[in-house]
């Protein structure tokens, strides 16, 4: 799958980071980082789309779901998008990106290879 987050940074200048991840935490794919630096990045996002849920009950006609998160920092950008049941893409990029661009290709990625970027749910082991 490196090879498809690899595309999504080439396709959009200024993309630093791409990581794939569970809704645990786990990094599943990474392209552009160390594999230290995906899961400190993986596990922050675990908290983040946590929080973004919770924001998303208190819509109405919503249905409790993260769709994209949008962080500015000094220095940049960061991007999480829901990908899937169980599985969101989360991008760094520089100050110069285009966010509609990156917007597009994070919709476009997700849309190509969503089904492989779903994590199941993980199951119960019972201790004989």
């Amino acid at each position: 799958m490196n090879w498809m987050l690899e595309g999504l940074a080439s396709s959009v200048p200024h993309t630093r980071d791409v990581v794939v991840l569970s809704s645990d935490g786990l990094c599943m794919a990474q392209y552009g980082t160390d594999e230290d630096t995906a899961d400190r990045l993986a596990a922050a996002c675990a908290g983040l789309q946590s929080l973004s849920a919770a924001i998303a009950t208190e819509f109405p006609h919503g249905d409790g779901r993260m769709k994209l998160v949008v962080i500015e920092v000094n220095g940049g950008f960061f991007y999480l998008m829901a990908a899937g049941a169980g599985a969101y893409l989360a991008v760094l990029a520089d100050d110069d990106v285009d966010a509609g661009l990156m917007g597009q290709g994070m919709r476009d990625l997700v849309a190509r290879i969503g089904q492989h970027l779903t994590s199941p749910p993980r199951a119960d082991r019972q201790v004989p």
